[in-house]
């Protein structure tokens, strides 16, 4: 039995020390994964270029078609138009002088609806370097056929065959001549556009346009700048000259054509040494033959459209 003299011992003893405490294991770093070495991926190739569908050649009813229209013609114009990609080599195969280019503007005149292209009425006029300028009516298609005789008679009047890969037109030209500034001042509203052409040239324009369609009504679809160039081949190798045309419009976009004239009694044979000529050439017959008048008419309406 515990006396008292035990209980104040026990009370006066010292309390027991506590436990040390436990410390905590520091999580192990996972250990990094080795990385294995890349491999050098293989150059990409880039994809060629596809290459331009090539004009397929006229029947035999589309040749006799256009060899009947040449017969009523007063000339024939041979031209292809050029793939852009393609416009330095073919600068430098035909041995053309970019230097020696002619610079032009062309201002064709519609209503923004186009109306005249519709009926087959092309309205232009040009203003060339050295402050020359000269205009054009002009119908197509026709048939030489139904022409009025008295119009043939005329020195600025003209039928003319174009004829291109995969295709032909016959048109019908009354041509003027008038000053670069004269061109300037319709285009800024200075000059009516009536006075720019003569009075055989309002009068075919009267005769062919929709009645509704008078000159006031049109509206300016241009300017477009233009590169004009000649170049007479070596008698071997071509016997007439050639000429090369860059249609270069507010975007940038480009129309590159190539083409030669001859006398209707001539087409059969130039066609074919043309032909042969610009495929020695490395020329390609390509389907798309990009009109150069359809893309300034088309270019401008569109601008017109959006407000540009």
């Amino acid at each position: 039995m515990a006396t008292e003299a035990d209980t104040k011992v026990t009370a006066l003893a010292p309390a027991p020390a506590p436990a040390p405490a436990t410390k905590r294991a520091k999580p192990a770093m996972a250990a990094k994964a080795a990385t294995a070495p890349r491999k050098a991926a293989a150059p990409r190739k880039a994809p060629k270029a596809a290459q331009p569908a090539l004009a397929k050649p006229l029947s035999r009813e589309q040749l006799d078609a256009m060899f009947k229209l040449v017969k009523g013609a007063t000339s024939v114009e041979l031209k292809l138009s050029v793939p852009v990609g393609a416009g330095s080599a073919t600068v430098k195969s035909l041995g053309f002088d970019p230097v020696e280019a002619q610079p032009r503007q062309a201002f064709f005149f519609d209503t923004p609806d186009l109306a005249l292209n519709k009926a087959g009425v092309v309205v232009r006029a040009r203003r060339i370097q050295g402050g020359d300028g000269d205009t054009v009516i002009k119908l197509r298609p026709v048939d030489p056929s139904t022409i009025d005789p008295d119009l043939r008679r005329s020195a600025a009047f003209k039928i003319e065959v174009d004829a291109m890969p995969g295709g032909f037109v016959c048109s019908a030209s009354f041509k003027g001549s008038c000053t670069g500034q004269e061109v300037l001042d319709v285009s800024a509203g200075k000059m009516p556009l009536r006075k720019l052409f003569s009075k055989e040239q309002r009068t075919f324009y009267d005769t062919h346009a929709p009645a509704s369609v008078t000159m006031d009504k049109l509206v300016l679809l241009g300017p477009t700048f233009l590169l004009k160039a000649k170049h007479q081949p070596k008698a071997k190798d071509f016997d007439r000259p050639i000429v090369l045309e860059v249609w270069i419009y507010p975007d940038g976009s480009m129309v590159i054509e190539v083409s030669t004239k001859c006398l209707p009694k001539e087409a059969f044979k130039v066609a074919t040494d043309f032909k042969d000529y610009v495929t020695r050439n490395g020329i390609a017959l390509v389907a798309d033959q990009s009109a150069k008048t359809r893309t300034a008419l088309e270019f401008y309406t569109a601008r017109l459209k959006s407000g540009g």
